[in-house]
């Protein structure tokens, strides 16, 4: 497995490669062109300019997250083939730059959903939090006054000021929409890219729902063992593939996701391994990575991916806001730098278990 974290890249990120550099194990990072609107294409020379100043500080680009999928293309509206031609082009460019991991999703209006971004725990750091009741009892068109409030200034992947000035045209959008017309739109788009992933051997992978259940009555399509396997086996394709995000999956206690990484042996591009603790139905916080920590047998996940024998990309996903860093919420160096270096411990126990 290659080791990374994920960067936002220059000027959104005041994380820099330099420290990310000093993480032991480290490979590369996870990286985007942040300041592309969804549907937008990315030009070969813009992704060279990114790659060149990763290489730079010694490090790779081990994948993409995310190039945005526009909504036409999730709803089905009349132009998203059209955006469909900008994301093929954008992933040619990618392939003739060596880079040939995406990780995506497919979530309407919300690509996330939190209701507290720095619950404080009580060692006295902050994590991201989800309450149901909350969410119950709000206005979807007052979420992003809620997350802003908590982003410390940052701008949060999935909650740009652009895209939630739209909140209202955007769940206008989806009126309509239900799981089975949601899937037939992923089937669509991923069939219409299959060309170009298999000419280049770009391998997608879709990300988990998050929360794993619906969220404001909106259509979800990803958030169980059943779920994902119908993606896989709607498209029978070596590239068509899952992010196996822990957290995300891990939200709903009734996945068992050991059993899920065993099923999907070989559809497995990339990892995001994460803790969660379940406090009531609903109700959970994003803890330490450590299994003692939060609801999640870690070592268990690990073991799985081992036994598979997935070898890709890896990253620890969001962490605590530990020591007084400034940082994006979930994304700070230091919480997710441990991360890393426990799971690099368990798979290091592992891997020594089965010589």
């Amino acid at each position: 497995m290659k080791m990374t974290m994920r960067w936002f890249g220059p000027g959104f990120d005041p994380v820099t490669l330099e420290k990310i550099r000093q993480v032991p194990g480290i490979y590369g990072v996870i990286t985007t062109l942040y300041g592309k609107q969804p549907g937008e294409e990315w030009k070969k020379d813009e992704i060279l300019d990114l790659k060149e100043k990763v290489q730079n500080a010694g490090l790779v680009i081990a994948g993409i997250e995310s190039v945005n999928i526009h909504d036409s293309i999730k709803t089905g509206g009349k132009d998203r083939d059209k955006y469909i031609e900008n994301y093929i082009k954008t992933l040619e460019a990618l392939a003739q730059s060596d880079i040939n991991l995406v990780c995506y999703n497919f979530m309407p209006v919300f690509d996330w959903t939190r209701t507290d971004l720095a619950k404080v725990l009580p060692d006295g750091s902050t994590t991201m939090s989800y309450d149901q009741k909350i969410i119950d009892n709000i206005d979807p068109a007052k979420m992003f006054e809620l997350i802003d409030s908590k982003s410390d200034g940052f701008i949060l992947p999935g909650w740009e000021p652009q895209r939630m000035e739209r909140i209202k045209e955007l769940f206008q959008m989806y009126e309509g929409i239900n799981e089975d017309a949601l899937f037939n739109n992923l089937v669509y788009f991923l069939k219409a890219i299959k060309p170009v992933c298999s000419q280049y051997g770009i391998k997608m992978a879709i990300h988990p729902d998050d929360p794993a259940w619906t969220v404001f009555g909106l259509p979800r399509i990803v958030t169980n063992k059943q779920q994902l396997l119908n993606i896989i086996n709607a498209v029978d394709n070596q590239y068509n593939g899952i992010t196996l995000c822990t957290g995300s999956l891990g939200s709903n206690p009734q996945n068992d996701i050991p059993d899920i990484i065993h099923s999907l042996k070989g559809h497995i591009h990339f990892a995001h391994v994460r803790n969660v603790k379940h406090n009531s139905p609903g109700n959970f916080e994003e803890s330490a990575h450590l299994s003692s920590e939060g609801s999640l047998n870690m070592y268990s996940i690990m073991k799985a991916l081992y036994d598979i024998g997935f070898k890709g990309p890896i990253r620890p996903d969001h962490g605590r806001n530990i020591w007084g860093e400034v940082c994006v919420p979930g994304y700070g160096l230091y919480d997710r730098a441990l991360g890393l270096s426990y799971l690099s411990g368990l798979l290091e126990a592992i891997s020594m278990t089965n010589l």
